[in-house]
């Protein structure tokens, strides 16, 4: 645990971050050193780093045990991919998507996001530019295609989409100087937050073939949305202090509470805090109860889901990126860490549905026949 009395000031939810709620075992990949260092080579080999500094902070993202608590018993080339692509996407979150700069434009965001999308699509488009940057792109669309079948290529340039939507979403809010209400937050922030592409690699890289009736069913979206958003508010506490000093104010669900209910960060915490709990319970018991007709690669993806939640916690519990934030540390600090604490149960043990629009058709799929869901070999 990093010693919190040699660190600069506090957030205002204070470093000390609540315990969790996460009832499922956490896993990690076997090869995940082996993983990383493959990964840096394909950093240094691209050229994108303008300075040892920005090359320092890219490997403190821990892109690489991000990927390897998500997805722990995947390939080893696609579970590379995906990890060398999530170098590249917290480059673009940080340089473009997510500044914190009070000058950004939509325009210029859905411009770029446009070209992104396509550069994946359609090979050879010629959308973007010649920066290595760009060129590592290429890179990465282009081995992606070579490795996926038509379907998975699919789902996972849904994904791509969905997160570039997302972004362009939240750049648009920075813009008009909108705080978002709270259903409006939840309904977009598993966008935001990329959660349809991380998981796309969880199928491609575990092997997963669920068939288009089964993921696009009502059950399974509203559990892959919760799950999102589990995962979303844990990425809102860990980065609040990485983010607090912008231009203008972070969007996250703290912020977002405290300007709905005018009151202070802290307060706001307290909520937040019930309401990801809440959330918690409802995708454990929606999940008993899609696995109940669940086959196999229904149940792999359900499994899925759970690695998602449980191994992003501990991925951002000891990641430099949000344990020794870019703002108050020149470079990250080894071993930086929340050392985060558990709790055994949720702090809300109701179980009905949320008071949040956008949300309430979640708990709709518990009283719901899974028949869409049905079990397959």
């Amino acid at each position: 645990m990093t010693d919190t009395s040699t660190r600069p000031r506090p957030s205002a939810i204070g470093w000390r971050l609540p315990p969790f709620y996460c009832p499922i075992e956490p896993a990690v990949h076997p090869r995940a050193r082996q993983l990383e260092q493959r990964a840096i080579a394909w950093l240094d080999s691209r050229g994108i780093f303008g300075n040892a500094r920005d090359r320092a902070w890219s490997i403190a993202t821990h892109s690489t045990d991000f990927s390897c608590r998500i997805i722990p018993y995947g390939d080893d080339e696609p579970l590379l991919l995906f990890i060398e692509w999530n170098h590249w996407a917290f480059a673009l979150d940080d340089i473009c998507h997510d500044t914190g700069s009070a000058d950004i434009r939509t325009a210029t965001i859905v411009d770029l996001n446009a070209r992104i999308a396509r550069c994946l699509e359609a090979p050879g488009s010629g959308m973007l530019g010649s920066s290595p940057f760009d060129a590592a792109l290429e890179d990465l669309a282009a081995r992606t295609r070579a490795m996926t079948t038509p379907v998975q290529l699919r789902r996972v340039t849904e994904g791509l989409r969905d997160w570039l939507f997302g972004a362009a979403w939240q750049v648009s809010n920075v813009e008009r100087g909108v705080m978002p209400s709270l259903s409006d937050y939840v309904a977009m922030r598993p966008s935001i937050n990329g959660t349809r592409f991380s998981l796309s690699w969880s199928e491609i890289a575990s092997g997963i073939r669920i068939p288009d009736h089964e993921l696009y069913s009502a059950p399974v979206q509203a559990l892959t949305e919760a799950a999102g958003f589990i995962v979303s508010c844990d990425n809102d506490l860990f980065s609040y202090a990485k983010e607090d000093s912008q231009e203008t104010t972070d969007q996250n669900i703290v912020n977002v509470l405290a300007h709905e209910r005018s009151c202070p960060a802290e307060q706001a915490l307290e909520e937040a805090l019930v309401i990801r709990d809440r959330a918690m319970t409802l995708f454990l018991d929606l999940r008993a109860q899609i696995a109940r007709n669940a086959g196999l690669h229904l149940r792999r993806y359900l499994e899925a889901l759970g690695h998602y939640i449980s191994g992003c916690i501990r991925w951002m519990d000891a990641a430099p990126r949000y344990a020794s934030p870019r703002n108050r540390y020149d470079l990250p600090v080894p071993g930086a860490t929340y050392g985060i604490t558990w709790r055994d149960s949720p702090r809300d043990t109701g179980t009905e549905p949320l008071p949040i629009a956008s949300a309430s058709w979640w708990w709709e799929q518990l009283d719901a026949p899974v028949t869409a869901c049905a079990a397959t070999a």
